[in-house]
């Protein structure tokens, strides 16, 4: 059984990409949760991950340490991990390449923190107008191109599960998206697996501060819903 190791369930958006495509594809793991601690985080982490950061998933003797290479090395024995059309599989592939390495307004404007709800400065939402117009044109075109209700079609996949932490960070920082986009996010959010991970992250006490003073940089906290 793979097992899989990830950080606070509130904050660490690269986990929770391979643990929601495990869960809603039903396929078996064991979760070894391992929390993020001050200034100490890469050294514990480098127990058991190369890079000294999550996620990263063990099979045996075989070390996997990065949320796409998990998805391809898990697609490897279990195909509905992609689109079985070649097409598809391409797109859907593209997507999640482009949410691995781009973005980086929104990643960095919107850190995913799960239980707070903040009202962004005015000119931060300016700076995220690109990485938003360009989500929603990509998030068009798969929902268009194979039919939904997924990105790649009928199925929850791999390219869904990349975009998993930008549906939390839509609630989190009240990002204005159109329908078909908003409905997508809701969508995401509805699945078991997500709501799962959405109650985990609300009861965890754990706070890591890094995470915590970034939001004073972006916006005004106006809700806090985690446990004290």
């Amino acid at each position: 059984m793979y097992a899989l190791y990830i950080a606070n369930k509130n904050y660490s958006s690269w986990s929770l990409r391979p643990w929601v495509l495990l869960r809603t594809l039903d396929i078996a793991f064991e979760e070894r949760f391992v929390p993020f601690l001050q200034g100490s985080s890469r050294e514990a982490f480098r127990r058991f991950s190369p890079t000294g950061l999550v996620p990263c998933l063990v099979d045996g003797a075989v070390t996997v340490w990065d949320s796409l290479a998990i998805a391809e090395y898990v697609a490897e024995d279990h195909p509905r991990v992609w689109p079985a059309d070649r097409a598809a599989r391409a797109w859907a592939r593209s997507a999640s390449a482009e949410m691995h390495s781009g973005f980086s307004s929104l990643r960095t404007i919107c850190g995913m923190n799960v239980g707070v709800r903040v009202e962004l400065f005015d000119h931060r939402k300016a700076e995220l107008a690109g990485d938003l117009a360009r989500l929603e044109e990509l998030w068009a075109d798969g929902l268009d191109r194979f039919g939904g209700p997924f990105l790649a079609g009928g199925e929850f996949m791999a390219v869904d599960a990349f975009f998993c932490p930008v549906a939390f960070r839509i609630l989190s920082y009240g990002l204005d998206l159109g329908p078909a986009a908003m409905a997508y996010a809701e969508r995401l959010r509805a699945l078991p697996a997500m709501q799962d991970w959405y109650r985990a992250a609300l009861a965890e006490t754990l706070r890591d501060d890094p995470h915590d003073a970034e939001i004073a940089q972006m916006g005004t906290l106006t809700e806090d819903l985690r446990a004290v």
